[in-house]
């Protein structure tokens, strides 16, 4: 039995998504999906997200984020695939930027 290749996605997504508990909703899905990294609110009113895991577990994790919970109205989400770095032992919310 052949290991999905770990990947790094890094996303922002837009929309009607901060105080609706998109963030929590976010670190619940990384720890059903075993994924690592991080989550935040910006000034501008978009969520970001980097996260870490297999290639298929952040597929399913992109399609969670895609719906948010049910008060999210998530309008668009920019994604870029980039190179798995291991450093997060964790999924965890961060400050507003």
């Amino acid at each position: 039995m052949s290991q999905s290749k770990n990947t790094r996605l890094h996303v922002f997504v837009e929309g009607y998504v901060q105080a609706i508990g998109f963030r929590f909703f976010t670190m619940q899905n990384a720890y059903v999906l075993k994924i690592t990294g991080w989550v935040r609110n910006r000034i501008n009113g978009e969520v970001e997200v980097i996260a870490e895991g297999s290639h298929e577990a952040l597929e399913q994790f992109l399609q969670e984020l895609h719906r948010g919970p049910s008060m999210a109205q998530v309008k668009n989400v920019r994604v870029e695939w980039e190179d798995y770095t291991g450093k997060f032992t964790d999924f965890t919310a961060l400050p507003t930027v």
